[in-house]
């Protein structure tokens, strides 16, 4: 009961209209979003780029700039395929979600009511005199809602910690393993912190994905396919994929000289048929086709008359979940003043200077490793999806792409 009436109050919450919450008062100018993408590839900060801004109710605006494939002299185009890596996570969260509605498992059960070897982690508790990692079992087991907020205590490695050299020898994300052996490999690298002591960006999606596996009995990307790619008419995206999706796939460039990434680095995932399908990462889609998973996040969980999560389920996405007492939050300050969600950062309040990235309150979204960005705003009831294959991550583009659209002296609410 309690868990049908806070859902009906998140749902009744949801829309700009409803009480307390406020509209924004955004005025978009394609001119300004032209030269702002323009100048991204005029400057060299990157090959091309294009976006897509999706506004009460209809395309808004197109724009593209620069190349997709520099070598093969081939543009930034609507059919244009791009690998979106992080931007994985929120579909993921999605296809958990779904499995959660239908009462599969609890937010707060341990994960290792469904997931066993979780039950055997150990918290890494510093260096024994002989040079060993001193490890201790954690104060509280990991719950499924920390997985979806980053705070279970994982590690992706390359942390600066003793706990990178387990990581780099065990390789848990490797694209030769499977789902199910990564999360046999993953128990054995020591948490950084006991669960809900700190965010730290993790594999926790990755763990997400075989959650799904483990719930609905099927491959995670067939599962995908199925309840989300497919009922969204999301026809060009994929964790495998074929010859003709790798025609139109747009290269990644490195560094300021822009150097375009080795083939064995960007392709593997996708076109070697290895068994890896993360959760975190992985998916090649288009411009058009991932606007249309945030169209159906913009519409509560609905896009063209298909639902895929309820409205009550999205707001729960959508609402900042982290403890006050989370200090400890690695680089998630510099999205913007908020919080995290699951799956989603989560604007809780206006930007604080012109330094900030624009953005309005309620908005949540997230991004991917080459630069790949895409928000919702509620409140201006609008959807964005910003797309580029530029490494590493810049954060430059997304204050700059957002300020054109918003206006350099849009505060948001």
């Amino acid at each position: 009961m309690r868990r049908t009436v806070a859902a009906l109050a998140a749902c009744a919450m949801l829309t700009p209209q409803a009480a307390g919450a406020r509209e924004g008062k955004v005025t978009l100018d394609p001119a300004r979003v032209d030269r702002e993408l323009k100048s991204f590839v005029d400057k060299g900060r990157v090959a091309g780029a294009e976006v897509l801004i999706w506004r009460d109710g209809r395309e808004q605006h197109y724009a593209s700039a620069g190349l997709a494939d520099r070598e093969a002299a081939r543009p930034f185009a609507r059919d244009t395929q791009l690998q979106i890596y992080s931007m994985t996570k929120p579909v993921t969260g999605v296809a958990l979600m779904q499995l959660w509605e239908q009462g599969k498992f609890g937010l707060d059960d341990p994960l290792s009511r469904y997931l066993p070897q979780f039950a055997e982690v150990k918290v890494y508790d510093g260096i024994n005199p002989d040079g060993s990692m001193k490890l201790r079992a954690p104060i509280r087991p990991i719950t499924v809602r920390d997985i979806m907020r980053h705070i279970a205590g994982f590690t992706y490695g390359n942390a600066g910690h003793p706990t990178d050299a387990v990581w780099d020898k065990l390789q848990p994300l490797s694209p030769d393993h499977t789902l199910a052996q990564f999360a046999e490999i993953l128990p054995q690298v020591p948490l950084l912190s006991d669960p809900g002591a700190q965010w730290h960006y993790s594999p926790g999606v990755d763990v997400q994905a075989r959650l799904v596996e483990v719930l609905s009995g099927q491959p995670f990307d067939e599962y995908v396919t199925e309840h989300i790619f497919k009922p969204l008419g999301m026809t060009h995206s994929c964790w495998k994929c074929g010859a003709d999706i790798k025609s139109r796939l747009a290269a990644i460039y490195d560094g300021p000289r822009l150097t375009r990434m080795a083939d064995e680095a960007w392709l593997v995932h996708n076109f070697a048929g290895k068994p890896m399908t993360e959760g975190g990462a992985g998916v090649v889609t288009t411009i058009d086709d991932y606007m249309r998973f945030a169209r159906m996040l913009l519409g509560q969980g609905e896009l063209d008359g298909v639902r895929v999560l309820q409205p009550a389920t999205v707001k729960l996405m959508a609402t900042e979940e982290l403890d006050p007492r989370i200090t400890e939050r690695q680089w998630l300050g510099s999205k913007g003043s908020g919080g995290f969600g699951l799956d989603f950062f989560v604007r809780t309040s206006a930007p604080k200077d012109a330094a900030e990235n624009r953005g309005e309150v309620g908005e949540f979204f997230w991004d991917g490793y080459p630069s790949m960005l895409f928000w919702v705003d509620p409140a201006n009831d609008m959807a964005v999806v910003f797309a580029t294959q530029k490494t590493p991550f810049d954060g430059s583009l997304h204050h700059d792409i957002r300020e054109a659209i918003y206006g350099p002296g849009y505060g948001g609410h």
